[in-house]
């Protein structure tokens, strides 16, 4: 059975707290396991977290700041000290690409595990994994920032009752999705009469970036956002100052891209426990009534359930 869920390992921003880690996630999406901006502290909280290093296939890093990267040596050193033997394919912006070098061989260590770098050179890039297109669109941050979102490829859901009309069974269904059409009884059966479309599921990372065209892009119908929400509306001037979000923002942009499930996270330490996160929840419930999460560390948030859309085909009394 197929697993798509995200496991939170870090929620901070700059600073950590007692509460939260810096940042750090992983998306498993059936085979691909891709780890998202490791920051420091990253390979303990993976070990809470039940996450072997074994176990990725992708790190993607948005920007290299800090707490997005920072945990990178430590990643990088325990694969080769697992001796994970598949490859591991790193994205990161291609500019500061020699951040990333510093970062593998920031101390010495016996290397044998294999690490692809597959640098993000330009806004849109996409790369083809198992689990769909990965996209990289570039955000407005200081610093060279991409964020990503995986399309899985979209397909159709075939009608049991549709094909059963029609006397379609066994091996002509195969034949009858390859060939996107059917000769039944001297009638042709187009492939759409007896199925209907399943839109392929979409996640999106968005870090550190103020309000940019590129952030609703990457958030357009998304089945789980991720979005950083730095700070609350009262500190909106120093959020647009140093390219962040608020938490209105970003439940603003869930509301108007059609998310489905919203992931609040990247919380200025400037807020404190215990009623931040209710503050975050507020701000944002203004905005999107939705699925909503605030994050906390080490928690898991599934990908929602496959949506089925109603689909208008023709009556049943168009059938043989």
């Amino acid at each position: 059975m197929s697993v798509r869920e995200l496991a939170v390992l870090g929620t901070a921003s700059q600073v950590p707290t007692r509460r939260r880690n810096h940042n750090g996630y992983v998306l498993r999406w059936d085979r691909e396991v891709i780890l998202f901006d490791p920051g420091e502290g990253t390979q303990r909280q993976m070990l809470l977290a039940g996450i072997a290093a074994g176990d990725l296939s992708r790190i993607c890093v948005t920007h290299f700041h800090g707490d997005h990267c920072l945990g990178l040596p430590g990643v990088i050193q325990r694969l080769s000290l697992d001796r994970v033997t598949h490859p591991v394919t790193a994205h990161f912006p291609a500019g500061d690409g020699h951040f990333f070098a510093r970062l593998r061989q920031a101390s010495s260590f016996y290397e044998t595990a294999e690490i692809r770098e597959l640098p993000v050179v330009r806004d849109g890039q996409a790369i083809q994994t198992s689990a769909g297109r990965l996209e990289a669109r570039r955000l407005r941050h200081p610093v060279e920032t991409y964020g990503y979102r995986l399309v899985e490829p979209d397909e159709r859901r075939m009608l049991p009752d549709r094909l059963a009309a029609y006397g379609i069974r066994g091996s002509a269904i195969g034949e009858l999705i390859r060939a996107g059409h059917l000769e039944v009884a001297g009638r042709r059966v187009p492939l759409d009469a007896v199925s209907a479309p399943r839109r392929g599921q979409r996640f999106a990372f968005v870090m550190d970036t103020g309000l940019c065209d590129a952030v609703f892009a990457l958030a357009d119908r998304a089945d789980l956002l991720v979005i950083e929400s730095t700070f609350l509306t009262e500190d909106a001037a120093l959020a647009a100052e140093v390219g962040h979000l608020t938490a209105a923002q970003a439940a603003r942009v869930a509301a108007d891209s059609g998310v489905r499930r919203l992931v609040l996270t990247h919380f200025s330490q400037r807020y404190g426990p215990p009623s931040a996160g209710e503050r975050f929840a507020a701000e944002a419930r203004e905005h999107f009534d939705g699925d909503l999460v605030v994050a906390e560390d080490l928690i898991r948030v599934p990908v929602p359930a496959r949506s089925v859309t109603a689909e208008v085909w023709p009556p049943a009394a168009s059938a043989p």
